[in-house]
């Protein structure tokens, strides 16, 4: 995702209104910057292979073959973490970091260059900075060897400053388009807000976990809000925190930013991502759209229902929220308009769809969340069926309603074209199933069923079909990597950035306070309205790594069961990142959609309504998040 402006582009996807201001922009670019991009997209094809290829050879010794291959998991998490940091230059040079830009838009057109000119010198500071510490890092672990092969872990680890150096790079590199007025004063306020800092490192040392307010309020704010991209935001206040407020190397904030992007259950990240893609680019999407379509097109507001439920069975195949819209949307919305619905409508029903959904397995926040705070990836596959049931529900109840009063209608199919489009939606329809059997069967892991579908989908595609778009599978394999490195190299900052709160006292403090604050009920309503807050502004995987382990202790003191907290959290941050103003999911729905902002946002306040409802519901009754364990 990219948010250079409020609109939320897929990789690969440009709107017709921004092509010429991409295509100069690319223009622009300097020959080391294309070199860099073609280079980025051919390792990281490579290395989304490779994973594939690797994780399904160790689930077939393993359960196949029966002996199992000890080399295939550490080969993995060290290929992981290159994956990681190539797709984050590459995404980089592709301008696709994800950054908060809503505020940018509502200034001045005076002043928006300066404050572009302010978040790009803020980069450049960052980079420069973790760029340095990550190599003085990666030697600090040549000493350390891999448990497996026994070779330095600076093999894996070099794939930190290669990849902060080649981004620090492309950011000096595009300072050049930047008017020196403009530069200058740039550099002035970033020296402006750096001074006091520096100047008074004793006193914010002396405060403790008070000087939090500063350089986790005021700094990460200023940086977000600046369009400075999130990850290097929460960087750069980490940088500062270590650097100014305490004594601490910040050699440390790469250990953890590397300990966040290696984590093994991460890896489904990329490969999901990558399913996502592959089911549409096989047909499976479509095919089961049109027996949803060919079921129930039929009835007064057939196609509403159809979008809720394509919705919710997508969702169990991609992981990824983007990948649901991009599946969804090319298919039903043009047949939609065709019927007469409102645009707005159905973009806003789209957006609260996948607000709906972002409980169902394998969704790559629960992947996340189970990951950053112990949860069983098992347990929240399960446990987050039965709440998305309930959120679909209410919305299902808001579009009979409506569709009541102007809902149309069409002609009803015949039972042979429901049959044929039955047969042809099955190998789709099964997919979710394989999948949720495959990790609660213990069969796989999180990780590995990524593989297995991949397999499944690409079989289908070419077998049964013989709809697999080879032309598409190098550009689909590159944007995997840059979407993927984006979104993870959010987790690693994250994790720092936690960690320190954590080590801080912030965690203490918090759990002191809200388990003073009256119990079980506030805390379950303080979590609603922060994740819904946050994950408006800052989108959902840094602040599920962000706040999980921080509130996750809490919640266990209070005795709330894990996978209903987790559950609660991240039904009230998916409502979040799909609420106007703020929330990215919404301006993406409104981008795949080819509607207006404008239009979409008096339609969807009703439908978040329902979803309120329905959370609070769910989040008074832990039953329907745990009966299924």
């Amino acid at each position: 995702m990219t948010a250079e402006s409020n609109d939320v582009v897929l990789p690969g996807e440009i709107p017709p209104e921004a092509v010429a201001g991409v295509a100069h922009q690319i223009q622009r670019q300097t020959a080391i910057e294309r070199y860099i991009g073609v280079t980025m997209e051919a390792l990281g094809a490579i290395l989304v292979v490779a994973e594939v290829i690797i994780l399904f050879w160790g689930v077939t010794t393993r359960y196949v073959l029966d002996s199992p291959s000890l080399w295939t998991d550490e080969t993995a998490i060290i290929l992981f973490i290159w994956l990681t940091m190539l797709g984050a230059v590459l995404g980089y040079q592709r301008s696709e970091h994800m950054r908060m830009t809503t505020a940018l838009q509502m200034l001045p057109e005076a002043w928006k260059p300066w404050v572009n000119a302010f978040a790009q010198v803020v980069s450049v500071v960052f980079l420069a900075g973790i760029a340095y510490q990550s190599v003085i890092y990666t030697i600090q672990q040549y000493i350390m060897l891999t448990p497996q092969f026994e070779i330095p872990d600076s093999w894996r680890s070099s794939a930190l400053p290669i990849s902060f150096g080649l981004m620090l790079v492309m950011a000096v590199v595009r300072l050049r388009l930047v008017r020196p007025a403009h530069l200058i004063g740039a550099i002035i306020a970033v020296a402006a807000i750096a001074a006091p800092l520096w100047m008074f490192q004793s006193t914010w040392a002396s405060m403790g976990p008070a000087s939090l307010a500063i350089f986790f309020g005021p700094v990460v704010f200023v940086a977000i809000f600046s369009g400075t991209p999130i990850a290097f935001s929460f960087g750069i206040a980490t940088m500062a925190y270590l650097s100014f407020s305490t004594h601490a190397p910040l050699s440390i904030m790469l250990n953890r930013i590397d300990i966040g992007v290696s984590n093994m259950l991460l890896l489904a990240v990329p490969l999901f991502i990558y399913l996502g893609v592959l089911i549409e680019v096989t047909g499976m999407a479509r095919n089961m759209v049109n027996f949803l379509v060919a079921l129930l097109g039929h009835v007064r507001g057939g196609l509403e229902y159809v979008l809720l439920g394509a919705i919710f069975l997508i969702s169990g195949i991609s992981g990824s929220k983007i990948a649901d819209m991009a599946a969804v949307a090319p298919i039903l919305v043009p047949e939609m308009r065709k019927r007469g619905n409102d645009p707005g409508k159905m973009v806003a029903l789209l957006a609260a769809a996948c607000a709906m959904s972002e409980t169902i397995p394998p969704s790559i926040v629960l992947i996340a969340i189970g990951a950053v705070a112990g949860v069983s990836i098992a347990g929240l596959f399960a446990g987050g069926i039965l709440p998305a049931l309930v959120a679909a529900l209410s919305l299902v109840i808001y579009v009979g309603w409506k569709a009541r009063r102007s809902g149309t209608v069409t002609p009803r199919a015949s039972w042979r074209t429901i049959g044929y489009t039955f047969i042809l939606a099955l190998p789709g329809l099964a997919l979710p199933f394989l999948i949720r059997t495959f990790v609660l069967g213990g069969i796989t892991t999180a990780t590995e069923v990524s593989t297995i579908g991949i397999i499944y989908a690409l079989l289908i595609g070419l077998i049964t079909w013989k709809q697999v778009q080879w032309d598409r599978m190098y550009p689909i394999l590159a944007d995997t990597a840059s979407l993927s490195g984006v979104v993870l190299l959010i987790v690693g900052c994250a994790t720092a950035m936690a960690w320190a709160l954590t080590q801080s006292g912030f965690s203490h403090a918090l759990t002191e306070m809200i388990t003073h604050a009256g119990g079980v009920l506030p805390f379950m309503a303080l979590s609603i309205v922060v994740f819904v807050v946050l994950g408006s502004v800052l989108e959902g995987m840094p602040v599920i790594v962000l706040l999980a382990p921080l509130l996750f202790p809490v919640a266990r003191a209070l005795h709330i069961n894990d996978v209903h907290y987790a559950i609660v959290d991240i039904l009230a941050m998916g409502i979040g990142l799909f609420a106007p103003p703020f929330g990215l999911g919404f301006y993406g729905a409104c981008a795949i959609g080819r509607v207006s902002p404008e239009q979409t946002m008096r339609n969807i306040w009703p439908l978040l309504a329902m979803l309120v409802i329905a959370l609070a519901i769910i989040a008074a009754f832990p039953v329907i998040s745990t009966i299924m364990l």
